[in-house]
């Protein structure tokens, strides 16, 4: 357990993030080894598959990965207030509303995935890989709830590092299910669904195994399940905060998906590329936005908040230094990751690509202002202004799928998130320097809306 009230500050960050990023790297490697065998392996019509369902799998994981990081800032908040017995009732309705959640989920998802696939207007040639490919996944979800529920326990007590060990073994495990599955077994996308949702249960079964060994502070009694109606309805307005917060997001990914559907199946390729790179290169500003949420949160509930905007500004100029590696890159060896990836040499996939990327991550810097401060907030309290800007999100992608796509083509696409992101980032700050000028939000008694 790792108390991030006190001590260094810088020092605490770095230790926290780094096994957060490094779990990261390795969740977003399989995912990428997916990509790169399906592309090399099955061609461009299969990538297009996995591609044409991955914004409908984001909104469903966007939305889980969100309730389980907006219960782990209530668990961290009773952590850092040193109040055990609220942290354990905490991690008791973690446990039934995540599970109730994942559930409902699974049910709806896998009887409206094929029907969401045709408004998407996904291609006729594509549309029964990506159903195979879908179907699975979400089969899976309970899996996935389960391991991002677990290791957000871990991670509110300040333990980044074991669920770190624990991905790293499904990722091995992943790769070798891959080659069998594909390459043995003939099971083409199927096999790479396969794969994906295995690994992820051995990881949850380890981290839950790992849990019961070693923390007697999680173990949990029956009278840790007589959940009153506060601690419940602290639980769920969070997670439905930050879950929609993501989903929001998700959702205008989806309805962005539909537009470039209508681009055939070479655009779809390039951007199922271009996106795949895009969750690499965030991954350093992701585990930023993690840290904030939960260094916020246990500060929060020790009431120290000259600690919380020290750490925020030190988590700032940390998502410029990555910003500007991520743009060096981006105009020198991209056109080769996306050749890599794709397993084609088509000039038309990668140039498609490459632009998307070149335009995009220049605005880094604004994302990591806008991803930073977005979590912070959410870690001291306030619910509703990370929702209104994930809002404003949604919205631009709804006028970029049916105003600019039609005007500008697939260049339309790429200047949408960078548009949003100046757009958010400026309403955050905003809000922020109002909330910080009211004093309010930095006490653990006032709840802000």
């Amino acid at each position: 357990m790792t108390d991030l009230t006190k001590g260094n500050t810088l020092k605490l960050i770095i230790t926290f993030a780094i096994p957060i990023l490094i779990g990261n790297l390795f969740q977003q490697l399989y995912n990428l080894i997916d990509t790169v065998i399906v592309g090399q392996t099955l061609g461009v019509k299969a990538l297009a598959a996995v591609g044409a369902t991955s914004p409908i799998i984001g909104l469903l994981l966007s939305f889980a990965i969100g309730m389980t990081n907006g219960y782990s800032v209530v668990i961290a908040r009773f952590f850092g207030a040193n109040d055990i017995k609220e942290m354990k009732k905490a991690v008791a309705g973690t446990v039934v509303l995540g599970l109730a959640t994942s559930i409902l989920f699974t049910v709806v998802s896998l009887i409206g995935i094929r029907p969401v696939l045709r408004i998407l207007a996904t291609p006729d040639d594509v549309i029964d890989g990506a159903y195979s490919f879908a179907r699975i996944i979400i089969m899976g979800l309970t899996f996935s709830m389960l391991y991002n529920m677990f290791s957000s326990v871990l991670r509110a007590l300040g333990d980044t590092k074991s669920p770190l060990y624990f991905l790293i073994i499904s990722t091995v495990v992943n790769i070798i299910l891959d080659y069998l599955f594909i390459c043995g077994f003939g099971m083409g996308v199927e096999g790479a669904a396969f794969a994906t949702v295995l690994s992820i249960l051995l990881s949850a079964v380890l981290c839950f195994i790992y849990i019961l060994k070693n923390y007697p502070i999680l173990r949990l009694k029956k009278e840790d399940f007589n959940l009153n109606r506060s601690i419940i309805m602290d639980l769920f307005s969070t997670g439905i905060s930050m879950g929609l917060m993501l989903s929001v997001v998700a959702i205008g990914t989806v309805i962005l998906q539909n537009a470039i559907n209508g681009f055939g199946t070479e655009t779809i390729a390039a951007h199922t590329a271009a996106r795949k790179i895009t969750e690499m290169f965030m991954l350093p500003l992701s585990t930023v936005s993690v840290t904030a949420a939960t260094f916020s949160s246990q500060n929060y509930g020790a009431n120290k908040p000259d600690r919380i905007k020290k750490g925020f500004i030190q988590l700032i100029l940390i998502s410029w230094v990555w910003s500007t590696v991520v743009v060096i890159m981006s105009f020198t060896i991209v056109p080769l990751i996306v050749s890599g990836i794709t397993g084609t040499a088509e000039t038309e996939i990668i140039d498609t690509a490459t632009r998307y990327l070149r335009i995009d991550t220049p605005f880094y810097y604004v994302l990591g202002i806008l991803l930073v401060l977005r979590s912070a907030m959410q870690g001291i309290g306030q619910k509703v202004v990370p929702i209104m800007a994930s809002v404003i999100e949604l919205v631009g992608k709804v006028i970029a799928a049916y105003y600019l796509a039609p005007k500008l083509g697939y260049l339309g696409i790429c200047i949408t998130e960078p548009i949003i992101w100046i757009a958010c980032a400026l309403f955050l700050v905003i809000k922020g320097f109002g909330i910080m000028q009211k004093g309010m939000a930095f006490s653990p008694q006032s709840q802000a809306e």
